[in-house]
């Protein structure tokens, strides 16, 4: 198989699971097995992987046409599979239901709608309408990326789906952009989600990536880093906020930012000069929703920024992407108005976490919102040394088990092989 599509486990392990032992690592994937010859009384499929992701900076700009900086991390959905031979796609899981799919029959089902069968079925069409053909096949899935913990389970999940058509019928010869696109295609026409590229794009590329969401071919760039060689580690916090079903609030950051790109006859930021936007800055108050307009400071900012926090990582100036990171921060909380829904009063804990955490980091590293917002999860830089010491102390506020710590994975979306 080509471009990188297979990789060796016992070779190159600290490319998908850094800092995991031969026998944990094991104990991750032998389960997986287990689960598909349980399901369908075989004993030798072929094992594929994809990680999910944080952001690093660009929060809700790619959507605008922006830059972003995210990077995937040693979570993964691991998926057994083998082709069948009977013409019928099954997909199992211990957290989903069944998903039997018809490869003569990938047009979207209403039925289907919000259930991961959509995205099994949006796939496979993607395929198809790419010139490829794809057969049925039977698969196991095991997803180790917890659902609604901004780490991007979905992308996990469409991307491991991507990699098995890519591994079992294509000879490894996809993209990893296209496996990305056929991830946004089955959200967007099956599962009726909107959703931008970021996610899927990181969880098929692995590592630390640079995307610039300007053309519809996303720039992407690589970078080689380490967050431990500069002596620290990345945590994702579990705010605990119990904030539901925010679609609304998700949907307002892109129609707030069209709205004030419509004022130039543009459909979205990239697409203005942003001295020409703040020359006509005053004129626009009362005109435009004052959110609106902060929401499009915040885009501005936030895309000149990512440049910037890549630009530190390059030449190792690692105080100089702390201060971004907090900027970036700072500017979601102020501007973009993502860390908690409009007239929350009761029930504010990303503030309060956020608070907490910038409170024990005591200016010795950087914090922020995490994802989408409105609730979830927070990310932090933390000194390597104070790792246990955060997390006792972020815990007394968040719980127990609420604060992780996450190492970079340097791998994509691959085929596994030489695992025992």
């Amino acid at each position: 198989m080509k471009n990188n599509s297979v990789i060796s486990v016992s070779a190159d392990a600290s490319r998908i699971y850094p800092g995991m032992a031969a026998n944990e690592i094991e104990k991750r994937i032998r389960p997986v097995f287990e689960g598909f010859s349980e399901t369908f009384g075989r004993k030798k499929p072929r094992l594929f992987s994809a990680p999910g992701r944080v952001e690093l900076s660009g929060n809700h700009i790619d959507h605008q046409g922006g830059r972003v900086l995210a990077a995937a991390i040693a979570l993964d959905d691991l998926a057994a599979a083998e082709p069948n031979g009977d013409n019928v796609i099954r997909v199992y899981s211990k957290t989903h239901p069944p998903s039997v799919v018809s490869p003569d029959d990938l047009s979207p089902k209403e039925s289907e709608i919000g259930k991961s069968s959509a995205l099994v079925r949006g796939i496979a069409e993607y395929f198809v309408k790419h010139g490829y053909k794809i057969g049925g096949f039977n698969a196991f899935v095991s997803g180790m990326v917890p659902v609604g913990s901004g780490l991007s389970s979905s992308a996990a999940f469409e991307t491991v789906i991507a990699a098995l058509l890519n591994g079992l019928f294509c000879g490894g010869e996809i993209s990893p952009v296209f496996m990305a696109k056929a991830g946004q295609y089955a959200e967007n026409h099956h599962y009726k989600k909107p959703c931008g590229l970021m996610d899927q794009l990181v969880s098929a590329m692995g590592g630390i990536v640079e995307m610039d969401f300007r053309d519809q071919i996303p720039e992407t760039n690589r970078l080689s880093i380490r967050f431990e060689d500069f002596g620290y580690a990345l945590s994702i916090i579990d705010a605990g906020s119990k904030h539901h079903d925010l679609k609304n609030e998700y949907a307002a950051i892109p129609e707030d930012m069209q709205k004030a790109a419509g004022r130039f006859g543009k459909t979205r930021l990239r697409d203005i000069d942003p001295d020409v936007f703040y020359e006509n800055l005053p004129l626009l108050t009362g005109e435009i929703p004052d959110r609106a307009l902060l929401r499009a400071m915040h885009f501005f900012n936030e895309n000149e920024r990512v440049a910037q926090v890549s630009g530190a990582l390059r030449r190792g100036d690692f105080n100089r992407f702390l201060n971004l990171i907090s900027e970036s921060g700072r500017s979601s909380w102020m501007l973009l108005q993502n860390i908690y829904p409009p007239g929350a009063v009761e029930d504010q804990a990303c503030a309060l976490a956020l608070a907490w955490c910038e409170r024990l980091l005591d200016r010795k590293g950087a914090c922020r919102i995490h994802g989408g917002g409105f609730g979830g999860t927070i990310l932090a830089f933390v000194p390597s040394g104070e790792k246990y010491a955060f997390s006792q102390g972020m815990e007394k506020l968040t719980g127990p088990g609420s604060c992780r710590f996450y190492p970079i994975r340097k791998a994509g979306a691959v085929e596994l092989i030489d695992w025992r």
